[in-house]
C-alpha cells in the first residue's frame, strides 16, 4: 500500500516540475519576443528611456494627482457621512439604484464624487465602515466598476462642450450610464457565479443586527443617537477631514504599483511619435494598439458611426487615460475628422473606461478582492463597448427626431 503512495507523489511531482518548466518557457518566449520587438521599433536604449521617463512622468504627474484626489474625496466622503448626507442620499435615490444596478442608495455618492474627481475616489468611499455596512460582498467588489463608469465624467464633458457641441457630450453621458449599467450587472453575475458565498454582508453581523430595509433607508437610530453626545460641530468636522485624508494617503500609496506598471505598458503600446523618430522621451511608444485596431475599422464605423478609422484612437487610448485621449481632439477637430457623433460616443466610452486598465487592478488590489481583477476588467471591457453604441443610437435617434420635430 506504501509503494502505490509514493508512485503517485512521485508523478505528482514530475508533473509540477514539468508544469512549472513549460511555464518559465512560455512567459521567457513572451517576455523576450514583447520587449524584443519594442526594441526593434524603438532600439533598446531609447526603450528604456521611455519605460523610465514614462512611469517617473506617471509617479510625478498622475499618482501625486490622483493621492490629491483621493486625500480631498477621502475627507469628503467622511464629512458626508458624518453629517448625515449618506443617509438622505439613501432615502432619495434608493427608488432608482436597486433596480437599475442592485445597489443601496448610498452608491449613489460613488458616482458623484467619481464624476468630480477620478475612480480612485471610489475608495474612499468604500474604506469607511458606516458606507460599506450597507453592501452585501458581491455588491461592494461592484463597486469599482460602478464608479470607474463616470470617473473624470465633469472633465470629459466640459471639455467636449468647449469643442463647440452641447447635446452630443449630454448623449454621452446617457450611453455611459447604460455602460454603467452593464458593467456593475455583469461584475455582480460574475462574482456571485464564482463566489456564492459572497451574498452576504461585507460588514459581518448576526441575524438579528444586519442592516433591515428600514435601516438602510433611514439611517442607524443608534447611530443617529450617538451623533447627540458627540463633540461639537467644529471638532467633528476637523476629526473627519483628517480621518479621511488619512485614508486617502494610503489609499494613494496602494494604487502606485498599478498606475506606474499597468499604464506605462499601455501608453508604450497605444502612442507613437509624429515623425517616427525616437529619442526616449516619455509616453513615446510603437502605436501597436490603434493598427491593430484599424484592421477591423469597419465594424467600428457600423457600431460607433465613425466617419474615419483613426477617431478609434480615442477609445484605445482611453483605456489607459482618458486624460491623455482628450488630447487627440483638438488635432481631430483640426484636420475635419470630428463631428457630434463622434463627439457623443467619444465623451460615453471616455467616461465608461476612463482609464480602467491602468487604475481597476490597483482598486481591487487596495480593497482586498485581487482575485477578481480579470472579472472586473472583462465586464468593463465590454461595457465600454455598449456604452458606445447606446451613444452611438441615442444620437442617430436625437437627429431623427430633430428632423422631424
Amino acid at each position: 500500500m506504501i509503494l502505490p503512495h509514493i508512485l503517485q507523489a512521485h508523478v505528482r511531482s514530475r508533473i509540477i516540475g514539468y508544469r512549472q518548466t513549460w511555464e518559465a518557457v512560455i512567459f521567457l518566449v513572451i517576455f523576450i519576443g514583447s520587449f524584443g520587438y519594442l526594441a526593434h521599433v524603438m532600439g533598446m536604449a531609447n526603450m528604456m528611456n521611455t519605460l523610465m521617463n514614462t512611469a517617473y512622468d506617471l509617479l510625478i504627474s498622475t499618482v501625486f494627482f490622483l493621492m490629491g484626489i483621493t486625500v480631498l474625496m477621502g475627507a469628503l466622503s467622511k464629512l458626508l457621512v458624518e453629517f448625515g448626507v449618506v443617509s438622505i442620499l439613501e432615502k432619495m435615490l434608493r427608488p432608482l439604484m436597486r433596480p437599475l444596478f442592485n445597489l443601496p442608495g448610498v452608491a449613489a455618492l460613488g458616482a458623484v464624487v467619481t464624476f468630480l474627481s477620478d475612480n480612485p475616489a471610489i475608495i474612499s468611499l468604500s474604506q469607511n465602515g458606516k458606507f460599506a455596512r450597507y453592501f452585501k460582498t458581491y455588491q461592494f467588489v461592484s463597486l469599482t466598476n460602478f464608479g470607474t463608469a463616470f470617473g473624470m465624467g465633469l472633465v470629459v464633458v466640459v471639455f467636449m462642450m468647449a469643442q463647440g457641441y452641447t447635446a452630443a457630450p449630454l448623449i454621452g453621458v446617457f450611453g455611459a450610464c447604460v455602460g454603467c449599467l452593464t458593467s456593475t450587472r455583469l461584475m455582480q453575475r460574475f462574482t456571485l457565479k464564482a463566489h456564492p458565498e459572497y451574498d452576504a454582508y461585507v460588514v459581518q453581523y448576526t441575524t438579528t443586527d444586519a442592516p433591515t430595509i428600514d435601516e438602510q433607508a433611514h439611517g442607524d437610530e443608534d447611530a443617529q443617537q450617538k451623533l447627540v453626545q458627540k463633540p461639537g460641530v467644529f471638532m467633528r468636522t476637523l476629526d473627519a477631514m483628517l480621518d479621511g485624508g488619512k485614508i486617502g494617503v494610503n489609499l494613494g500609496m496602494a494604487i502606485i504599483p498599478g498606475v506606474l506598471i499597468i499604464s506605462t505598458v499601455v501608453m508604450i503600446l497605444t502612442f507613437t511619435t509624429a515623425d517616427g523618430e525616437y529619442s526616449g522621451a516619455a509616453y513615446q511608444g510603437v502605436g501597436l494598439l490603434p493598427r491593430l485596431a484599424d484592421k477591423v475599422d469597419f465594424i467600428f464605423k457600423w457600431l460607433f458611426g465613425f466617419q474615419n478609422s483613426q477617431i478609434l484612437a480615442f477609445p484605445m487610448t482611453a483605456l489607459g487615460a482618458v486624460g491623455a485621449a482628450l488630447g487627440l481632439v483638438p488635432s481631430f477637430q483640426a484636420q475635419g475628422l470630428l463631428d457630434a457623433n463622434a463627439v457623443a460616443v467619444c465623451t460615453a466610452i471616455g467616461m465608461c473606461w476612463s482609464g480602467f486598465l491602468s487604475t481597476h487592478a490597483a482598486m481591487l488590489d487596495s480593497m482586498g478582492f485581487r482575485h477578481l481583477i480579470s472579472k472586473a476588467i472583462s465586464a468593463h471591457a465590454i461595457a465600454g463597448f455598449v456604452a458606445g453604441i447606446a451613444a452611438h443610437w441615442a444620437f442617430v435617434l436625437y437627429e431623427y427626431l430633430q428632423g422631424v420635430f
